[in-house]
């Protein structure tokens, strides 16, 4: 009798426990190291989980010894080839003085067109691959985990037969989000991202929206138009790159209300903003000493995330001048030449355990770019900013933090010492950026479930029910003229058409019926008189 209890109880765990098969393929840069904290947390549930990754990969070791398993193709380019196009995407975005707009779209459309011949060998070595997609499917995963930065993962998971879970911040004018997710975007209150507006909008602003809008939407078209026969070739089926992208489960977003204006979304469109966030731990021995020695005054944090670490001189030299002038430590990660202004009170470091410095008490400002993972923790921790803004959604995310008052924004081309100056005294001495970074704080934690909890909860969910096919809205099924119903206003409009035309024609022929009497009449009331 003990032994079949201990079998029943044997068995029962192992029913408990048993994970699901995760494949996951990876973004580069911050959006792995978003993404890893979800890969991490699947791991600690016992699931099973296999990062699929390219020999050019950037920002994944695959070389290294992890807990998740590694598959790794070959691809006929280098990593430094793919970080190259990275440098020349910020060189444009921060290159100053800024030189003519069409100037800067004639870069950009070289540079794009350069990454999609990158990426479009990536997909070819992916899914022409018939010993790799043969494994893959040998190894009969439950749901396909993704970041959109690999133009293909979509494929992937029509050819494998997955469900799948996309991770993003935002696309372009929410190009991706609108035309194959179905995401209303109504422009008259929602932004279009990056942008410097917000939902409160004037009528100059609402017609800049409009425009910029339908810009961004034609040139996602022309993209995808270009990417259309690619998928059909691969699926041997007609199809295109938004209807394959729009059959996605689930669309985990990297923000959460503490962060966006109020707007309408999908039911499989789910916040998960700030997944990485975590209680701060003690700090190293020599950082915990530099922190306590600015006694009352604290200390200042400063990053300008992983893309970037080194400025021109004379950009360095401007914040080292600042920095120097006020009061507080400033722990700055850094890695290029040492500004010749450099000031005792600032420490440069090639990498700091920001998370922990920015959840200590005695950190008062947070210099940032505007990373999305470094604004989630300073609003995790409460810790005001001043944003220097560099390229793509940077701009955005801190004009988001802005507008609710929990930051001042600078251009860092521009903006002299004094500037800087000014602007941290100003987040530090202002007590309204504390209290309402304080108040985002609150919102971020208010929630019934941690944004991680959530996002693993989603994944789990698509594998438990083989995918989530019924939050999809019907949308997706419709042609665009039934999606703004075109054909019924058509059909409304024959009708009334007709109807006026009949009204008019019985109308006129009654006033004739009835004038034809009466003037016959008239004569014959003459004649006999």
């Amino acid at each position: 009798m003990s032994l079949a209890l201990f079998v029943v109880v044997l068995v029962s765990f192992a029913s408990v426990t048993r994970g699901g098969n995760v494949l996951v393929l990876p973004g580069e840069y911050s959006h792995w190291y978003n993404m890893r904290n979800i890969v991490d947390e699947l791991l600690n549930r016992n699931h099973s989980v296999t990062v699929l990754v390219s020999t050019a990969s950037i920002s994944v070791d695959f070389r290294q010894p992890e807990r998740f398993q590694f598959v790794v193709f070959n691809v006929s380019m280098q990593a430094h080839e793919l970080h190259g196009l990275s440098e020349r995407l910020v060189n444009i975005w921060t290159e100053y003085p800024r030189p003519s707009l069409v100037r800067t779209g004639l870069d950009i459309m070289d540079l794009l067109g350069k990454l999609r011949e990158m990426q479009r060998t990536m997909c070819d070595a992916m899914l022409r691959n018939a010993e790799l997609i043969a494994r893959l499917k040998a190894l009969k995963f439950d749901v396909l985990f993704y970041d959109p930065m690999n133009i293909c993962s979509d494929l992937l998971a029509a050819v494998l037969d997955l469900p799948f879970v996309i991770s993003l911040r935002f696309s372009l004018g929410f190009s991706m989000e609108r035309t194959c997710g179905q995401m209303p975007a109504p422009p008259s209150y929602v932004p279009v991202p990056p942008s410097v507006m917000t939902d409160h909008m004037s009528f100059t602003e609402r017609l800049n929206n409009v425009i910029v809008y339908g810009v961004y939407s034609a040139a996602f078209r022309m993209t995808s138009i270009s990417l259309d026969n690619y998928y059909s070739q691969v699926l041997g089926k007609p199809t295109s790159m938004c209807e394959t992208m729009g059959k996605a489960d689930i669309w985990l977003i990297r923000t959460y209300w503490d962060f966006e204006y109020p707007r309408p979304l999908m039911p499989n469109f789910k916040f998960v903003g700030g997944l990485h966030c975590k209680p701060a731990k003690p700090l190293p021995k020599d950082l915990e000493e530099l922190v306590q020695s600015s006694g009352d005054h604290g200390i200042v944090v400063f990053s300008l995330g992983t893309l970037v670490n080194n400025l021109t001189m004379d950009r360095a030299n401007v914040i080292a001048s600042a920095l120097a002038r006020i009061p507080q430590k400033v722990v700055w990660r850094y890695s290029g030449k040492t500004p010749e202004t450099l000031s005792p009170n600032t420490k440069l470091y090639d990498w700091i355990p920001q998370n922990d410095l920015l959840g200590h008490p005695k950190t008062k400002a947070f210099i940032s770019h505007g990373g999305t993972n470094g604004l989630y923790e300073a609003v995790y921790h409460g810790v005001p900013m001043v944003g220097l803004p560099l390229f793509a959604d940077q701009p955005d995310n801190l004009n988001h933090m802005k507008s609710k008052g929990a930051a001042v924004v600078l251009d860092i081309n521009t903006m002299t010492s004094e500037d800087l100056v000014d602007a941290l005294n100003t987040v530090i001495y202002n007590t309204t950026y504390k209290e309402s970074m304080m108040k985002l704080s609150r919102i971020h934690h208010d929630q019934p479930m941690k944004p991680l909890d959530q996002a693993v909860f989603w994944i789990e969910f698509v594998m438990r029910n083989k995918g989530a096919k019924h939050l999809r809205v019907q949308a997706h099924e419709l042609t665009w003229y039934q999606y703004y119903l075109l054909d019924v206003i058509a059909f409304l409009l024959i009708i009334f058409t007709v109807s006026v035309f009949i009204f008019i024609k019985t109308c006129r022929f009654l006033y004739r019926k009835c004038f034809r009497r009466t003037v016959p009449d008239r004569r014959s009331k003459n004649k006999k008189e």
